[in-house]
């Protein structure tokens, strides 16, 4: 009895780890989709994740998640970057790779981290918004 326990257990972590490398294989499979860590405003905790951004809106899928709707979503006309600097002592939780950006949101201010060869690519869709 316990060793039938133990095997549905198992196969169940092993089917939960199997959702979780599908589902980010997906999430990253599309055009525009890249990693991004995001910290909201006057938050110490960074989360990492998958966002796709095209058209007129930024999703950002939280990454240890099994949810199929985006945590975050951002309109490119209501986003503007306001500064970008490297990681500091305060965002150990970053690679040493990414560049923070901040951002200003309809909802308020928000953190952004991702690496810097996405960079250039997210500022241009960025700064293409047409004038509201």
């Amino acid at each position: 009895m316990i060793t039938v326990l133990l095997v549905l257990l198992g196969v169940g972590l092993v089917a939960v780890a199997v959702a979780f490398l599908l589902r980010r294989r997906f999430l990253l499979s599309g055009l525009g989709a890249v990693t991004m860590w995001l910290r909201p405003a006057r938050s110490p905790r960074w989360s990492v994740g998958v966002a796709w951004y095209g058209g007129d809106m930024l999703l950002w899928y939280r990454g240890l998640s099994l949810a199929v709707r985006p945590q975050e979503r951002f309109c490119r006309a209501e986003l503007q970057v306001a500064s970008q600097r490297s990681p500091g002592r305060d965002d150990l939780a970053l690679p040493s790779d990414v560049v923070v950006l901040t951002i200003t949101t309809a909802e308020g201010p928000r953190e952004l981290a991702m690496e810097s060869s996405t960079v250039t690519g997210f500022l241009s869709w960025v700064e293409s918004a047409p004038p509201v």
